[in-house]
C-alpha cells in the first residue's frame, strides 16, 4: 500500500505521494506537476489564505493533481475570482454570503456586490496524521459575517487515502459539522431558494481547469447522454466529470459521491460543463436547511481523482466499487 506524507507550513498543508510510476518525472505529463525526488504534491490546502473580502476569504484546496502531476483545479478564473479549487462554501446564510462575489437579489432579479460577504477563519488544528497509507487533519473554524459576528462554528476533516498507482487514482474524504452559534435562527440556502431557477450552487464546490469546459458529465442512475443539463438539480448517488488537459497530453476524471447530510433537504447536484466547469453536491439546492440556535448540520462527501478519462462503463464500475 502506498504511503503519503503531509507537510504543515505557516499557512498551508501539502500532501505528497511517492512518484507513482517509474519514469513519471520528466515525462510530458509528469513535468506539468510538482514532481520531484520525493514524489508528486497531489494536494495543497491553504488554511490561512487571506485575499480581498469581496472574494469571501476561506480555506481551499488548490492545486489538486493526479498521481502523475496533471492539474485538476482552477484558481481565481477571470469570470469568478472567488472560485478557488475545492472549497467549503455557502451562498446564502440568512442574507450573508459565504461563497464570495455577487449576491442574487430576488427583488431585482439580478446579482450585485453587496456588503454581506463573510469569511471562514481557521482557528486551530485538533488532529494531524502526517504519514502512512492515509493522512488527515481535523480543524476548528469560525464563519464570520462581514460585520464581524461569528455565526457558525465548524469542525471539518480531510482524509487523503486510497492511492492506487496501478489504476492511477486517489481519494479524498471530507466531513464537516456546522453549529449555529449566532444566537438566532439561520436559513442556509442558495440562489435557487431565493428565486433563481437552476442556480442551487452551494456546499463543497470544485472549479475545474478552463480546459475542462465542455467536459463529459455522467451520473449514477441516469443515462450516459444525460449531460450537465440532465443532471442539474437531480438526486443521484454520484456524478463524474471528465476533461482534457492543456499543456500535457490526455485528460482526467473526478468522481464525486453525494455522501450524506443531516439536513432535511436531499443532496442535489449542481453541475455545469459550460461555460464554467463546476461541480457541487448541494445540501440546499432548492430548499433551506434551517438551524435553530445551537443546532448542527453534518455533511460527508468523497471525491476520487483519476489520471485519465474513464469510459462510461469504467466510471460506473469504479463508482460501485469505491462508494463510501
Amino acid at each position: 500500500m502506498t504511503d503519503l506524507t503531509l507537510r504543515l507550513d505557516q499557512a498551508d498543508l501539502t500532501v505528497t505521494v511517492p512518484t507513482a510510476r517509474p519514469g513519471a518525472v520528466g515525462t510530458s505529463r509528469g513535468a506539468s506537476g510538482r514532481v520531484g525526488p520525493a514524489g508528486v504534491d497531489i494536494a495543497r490546502y491553504a488554511f490561512d489564505p487571506g485575499g480581498p473580502m469581496s472574494e469571501g476569504p476561506k480555506p481551499f484546496l488548490h492545486p489538486l493533481r493526479t498521481l502523475d502531476g496533471a492539474l485538476l483545479t482552477g484558481f481565481r478564473p477571470w469570470d469568478h475570482r472567488w472560485h478557488k479549487g475545492l472549497q467549503m462554501t455557502w451562498t446564502h446564510v440568512s442574507g450573508q454570503n459565504f461563497w464570495g462575489g455577487n449576491t442574487f437579489r430576488p427583488q431585482h432579479g439580478d446579482y450585485a456586490l453587496l456588503d454581506n460577504v463573510g469569511s471562514i477563519r481557521h482557528d486551530r488544528f485538533t488532529s494531524v496524521i502526517d504519514a502512512g497509507p492515509e493522512v488527515s487533519f481535523t480543524e476548528d473554524l469560525t464563519w464570520i459575517t462581514q460585520g464581524g459576528d461569528g455565526w457558525l462554528a465548524e469542525t471539518r476533516t480531510h482524509r487523503f487515502h486510497g492511492v492506487d498507482a496501478d489504476r492511477g487514482l486517489w481519494m479524498l474524504d471530507f466531513s464537516t459539522t456546522l453549529r449555529n452559534v449566532s444566537g438566532r435562527r439561520l436559513e442556509l440556502g442558495s440562489p435557487t431558494t431565493e428565486g433563481r431557477p437552476g442556480a442551487g450552487y452551494t456546499g463543497f464546490m470544485i472549479r475545474m481547469p478552463r480546459s475542462w469546459t465542455g467536459g463529459r458529465v455522467l451520473a449514477g442512475g441516469l443515462p450516459d447522454d444525460a449531460g450537465d443539463d440532465g443532471v442539474m438539480g437531480r438526486v443521484a448517488p454520484w456524478v463524474a466529470f471528465s476533461g482534457e488537459h492543456d499543456e500535457v497530453d490526455g485528460g482526467a476524471t473526478i468522481l464525486a459521491f453525494a455522501g450524506s447530510s443531516t439536513g432535511a433537504p436531499p443532496i442535489r447536484w449542481f453541475v455545469r460543463s459550460e461555460p464554467t466547469p463546476v461541480l457541487a453536491p448541494s445540501p440546499s439546492f432548492d430548499e433551506y436547511v434551517v438551524l435553530a440556535p445551537g443546532d448542527e448540520l453534518s455533511l460527508t462527501h468523497r471525491h476520487v481523482f483519476g489520471d485519465r478519462v474513464w469510459t462510461p462503463s469504467e466510471t460506473r464500475a469504479l463508482a460501485e466499487e469505491l462508494a463510501p
